[in-house]
């Protein structure tokens, strides 16, 4: 199924299903939450044409982790910054590394996207200039759990899918990252699609062989999820991959950050990280496709993220007022 938030001409939030170019009515509901964690029964009512309706942001984000989750992508960062060692730092392949975000800015397709402000050096504060995009699918947990949940139980939690687009300021992350990672560089926006894709809709494909075997709490058979992705910059279509070239999978995600003992809520978003895949096309961000020399994002460019059977995420750059 394919869930979200919407309302028509002004009246009340309501809870819609997609089906084709119409939405299925199924009640009033400012959040799908009670949907994902309780099964909440669904009613079938009156169909709206998909045109006619504004969409919401679909669920409350309890909270947001954002992975490194794509061979390809850490490697062609590994190489642009360290070229002369090892692209992967000795973590990579032995778990998923991630960061927390900030779930208060997760904000739906069409949202416009605030140019962010931030120190980009010593003495250095001002408007960012190295603007990027991060093609990224979003996983949302439905049934709640307390920590740690075993690699081979981890989908029971995992209700959906969205498309995320993980606004990055490239300059303003390069500066204060190290030693903690990412922060105001990335936690002024992320964008997700406006509705929840249900993981029986997603087409299940064998994943990327794992090197060296991953400790027993990661081990499961490698997996991923067959879905064509394409990143549109102003109408130019500049980026085409597919979600199938992940190498870390959501179940050893949750495996992983459930590991000494977080829990899980409902609306918890984990993210998968840039997903690029082999050759340079294939490039799920502008700092791989331009390595680093640009252009970056400039106001005015508007950025559509598609995933096929997902829909799209849809951004607009605007200055700060």
């Amino acid at each position: 199924m394919k869930l979200g938030v919407f309302s028509r001409g002004g009246a009340k939030r309501r809870l819609g299903r997609v089906e084709g170019d119409v939405v299925v009515d199924l009640g009033p509901g400012g959040s799908l939450n009670p949907v994902m964690s309780q099964g909440q029964s669904l009613v079938h009512g009156s169909e709206v044409p998909l045109g006619e309706v504004e969409w919401h942001l679909p669920f409350a984000v309890a909270d947001y982790v954002d992975f490194y989750s794509s061979l390809e992508h850490a490697t062609n960062m590994g190489r642009m910054f360290r070229p002369d060692s090892e692209p992967l730092l000795p973590n990579w392949r032995r778990l998923p590394v991630g960061y927390h975000g900030r779930a208060g800015t997760v904000v739906v397709s069409g949202t416009e996207i605030r140019r962010p402000h931030g120190q980009r050096g010593p003495d250095d504060f001002g408007p960012s200039q190295k603007l990027d995009i991060e093609l990224e699918l979003g996983f949302v947990i439905g049934k709640p759990a307390d920590g740690p949940v075993p690699v081979d139980r981890a989908l029971e939690h995992v209700f959906g899918v969205v498309l995320v687009n993980d606004w990055s300021a490239r300059d303003i992350q390069a500066w204060e990252y190290q030693p903690l990672g990412p922060f105001l560089g990335k936690s002024f926006a992320t964008s997700i699609s406006p509705w929840v894709v249900t993981l029986d809709e997603l087409t299940r494909v064998p994943g990327e062989p794992q090197e060296p075997p991953p400790l027993e709490y990661l081990r499961t058979e490698p997996f991923a999820f067959d879905i064509p992705l394409e990143i549109e910059l102003n109408g130019e279509v500049v980026s085409r991959t597919n979600a199938r070239h992940l190498y870390w999978n959501v179940a050893q995600q949750v495996a992983h950050l459930t590991s000494n003992g977080s829990t899980l809520r409902t609306g918890d978003l984990l993210a998968t990280g840039t997903i690029s895949g082999p050759g340079e096309r294939a490039r799920g961000s502008l700092i791989e496709l331009t390595w680093n020399e640009g252009p970056f994002l400039a106001d005015g460019d508007e950025v559509v993220l598609r995933g096929e059977g997902l829909g799209e995420v849809r951004g607009r750059i605007v200055p700060r007022g």
